[in-house]
């Protein structure tokens, strides 16, 4: 029984949501922490480079005041030769040290990336198909390539700037207040504005960042969901609708990425802007204690060297505050995803079906059974209610029903693509949710109503998934596929089985999908065969073909197959209709008609 409804519908970036995910410092730590823990000595590297690399910086300026104050002054032209000697050491030192940053970063960054799409790639695969239900595909995608690329570009480029640009800011601050410290607070007055300027609006930044994020991922779901339909688009010339939808879904993003631009330079001339009044109140300031003797023309160079030290790099990190508010609210999006949880786990055996199991009989023990299972969606729609029954092996049984009565859902419980809200399914007398899923698969087959194929060879598609098949030869397969009497289905292609399919299997026909669809499951030999309309784009004679093949599969084999067609399930054993959360037993083909006809017309 599964009473947790658990709806998988992705925030979409509003401000309330953002609001709530304000201090992720923290959580970005530890959630990027682990993916890190093999990059520990490129990490050490890029300190020690930054460090070098300030260090150097910040003695340049105490080397010209002493070159000034000391050698030009007293006329030892030999020392200003040693002066700049060591200032052009302290210029190589930061050349090294910021190839080095840059190089180990870029490793670190690309990383990052590699593990962090795996590892969210590797949580969709874990998450059950109401997540899919609920969620557009091109999102997901500007999810796993927009989002982690912004977080590569952040690690690989803004980090290493925002570590050393804060290092630096960091000591030229010290200086300036160790060598005055009067004219060290007048200097730093204007960055503490800009710090309370900078806590003001950085929750505003990165709502403006994810926002724009957001609108880019809607953008590309609507480019996708528009080109997967195209075809039905041309069909109904609707090409105005398409363009109509798109120019809205382009506009919103045109809009937010407006904003989201505005956003990530704000800070820049508000950086810019106080880097010039410290720079105005050094020399000013430092003019007047030149005039009353408490300042020296060396000293007062090298502050305003110390001043742009400081300023420089705080106006660079405006950029890189930027930066790091759209990294945040890509994390954002990237948790958003990695924190969801399958509301559909394998449960351990409690061992009550076993002892029912030992007691009875094999050849009593039903394939598959529910009991007392009702279902409803997330959504709030109730399509079972309170149903059970028994399928034997061996045995051929059909759910007849009107369009939504919940037939493909019934076979979608069987199969466990979705948990039951109430009551459970029994496979072969134990709970289905104990099954791992390898192990189930093994055991139910199911042709879907629209089969999807991978880019590749008719037999790549065939084999895919069956362990059994992984390493054959064409060789191998066509006997394994003559022997299940499925041969003559692979002359419908050129090529055979070295025929090619692309993406989407766009170059073959519905019915020829079927056909793969139909091998592939066939040859897996599973104890539950479940088909869902998979001869509705057949010719006749290819449907003979079919029925022949099921007539010779295992005896032990039970099927389920959903039609509309009756003639399609005028031999089962058992006919179930399904509609309003009830599924009835009918007795005969006739009165399956009757509940067929009765049932569309309530409806």
């Amino acid at each position: 029984m599964n009473n947790d409804r658990t709806t998988y519908f992705l925030p979409t970036g509003t401000e309330e949501q953002n609001k709530a995910q304000q201090n992720t410092f923290v959580r970005a730590w530890k959630s990027l922490a682990p993916l890190m823990l093999g990059e520990r000595k490129r990490l050490i590297i890029t300190l020690i480079a930054v460090l070098a690399s300030t260090l150097a910086t910040l003695l340049a300026p105490v080397i010209i005041a002493q070159a000034v104050d000391v050698y030009i002054v007293h006329g030892n032209y030999m020392g200003v030769l040693m002066d700049a000697g060591l200032l052009l050491l302290m210029y190589v030192i930061v050349l090294v040290a910021g190839y080095n940053q840059t190089k180990n970063m870029g490793t670190v960054g690309r990383s990052v990336l590699f593990k962090l799409r795996n590892e969210l790639f590797a949580k969709l695969q874990e998450l059950p198909i109401a997540f899919f239900n609920q969620n557009k595909a091109g999102d997901l995608i500007s999810r796993i390539n927009n989002d982690t690329d912004k977080l590569n570009q952040f690690f690989a480029q803004a980090l290493v700037q925002f570590i050393g640009n804060g290092s630096l800011i960091v000591g030229a601050g010290v200086f300036l207040v160790v060598l005055n410290w009067k004219l060290g607070l007048a200097a730093l007055a204007p960055a503490a504005i800009v710090f309370i300027i900078t806590q003001l609006l950085s929750g505003w930044v990165k709502q403006k960042s994810r926002a724009g994020l957001q609108s880019l991922g809607s953008l590309s779901a609507e480019i996708q969901e528009s080109l997967d339909n195209f075809k039905v688009i041309v069909v109904f010339n609707r090409l105005d609708y398409f363009r109509k939808k798109f120019n809205t879904a382009n506009e919103q993003n045109y809009k937010a990425s407006i904003w989201s631009g505005i956003a990530s330079g704000v800070f820049t001339p508000i950086y810019g802007l106080a880097s010039n009044l410290g720079q105005l109140v050094v020399l000013c300031y430092g003019l007047y204690l030149i005039t009353t003797g408490n300042l020296t023309i060396g000293l007062l160079i090298g502050y305003i060297l110390y001043v742009n030290s400081f300023y420089n790099p705080l106006r660079q990190l405006a950029t890189v505050w930027s930066s790091l508010q759209l990294a945040l609210a890509s994390l954002d999006r990237i948790q958003d995803v990695l924190s969801l949880s399958t509301n559909m786990p394998i449960i351990e055996d409690l061992g009550k079906d076993e002892v029912e199991m030992k007691n009875t009989s094999n050849s009593l023990l039903p394939v598959l059974a529910f009991e007392n299972v009702s279902f409803t969606y997330p959504e709030g729609k109730s399509v079972l209610r309170d149903i059970s029954f028994e399928l034997e092996k061996g045995k051929t049984y059909a759910l007849v029903g009107p369009t939504g009565g919940g037939k493909t859902t019934t076979a979608s419980l069987m199969a466990r693509l979705y948990d039951p809200t109430e009551g459970r399914v029994l496979l072969q007398g134990k709970d289905i949710r104990t099954y791992k899923s390898h192990e189930r698969a093994e055991k139910i087959g199911f042709i879907l109503q629209e089969p999807f194929l991978f880019s590749g060879t008719v037999k790549e598609n065939i084999v895919y998934g069956n362990a059994n098949y992984a390493d054959c030869s064409d060789d191998e397969l066509a006997r394994a596929l003559e022997t299940a009497r499925l041969s003559s289905l692979i002359e419908r292609f050129d090529g055979g089985l070295s025929a090619k399919v692309s993406g989407g299997a766009d170059g073959l026909s519905l019915g020829q999908k079927q056909l793969i669809a139909f091998m592939r499951a066939a040859l897996r030999k599973p104890e539950l065969l479940i088909l869902d309309e998979a001869t509705a784009n057949i010719d006749t004679v290819t449907e003979q073909i079919l029925e022949d093949i099921l007539s010779h599969l295992p005896s032990t084999t039970t099927k389920v197959i959903i039609a509309h067609r009756l003639n399609t399930i005028r031999d089962a054993d058992q006919i179930f209709f399904v509609n309003a959360g009830a599924l009835t037993l009918a007795g005969s083909m006739d009165e399956a008609v009757e509940l067929l006809m009765h049932g569309k017309r309530s409806s």
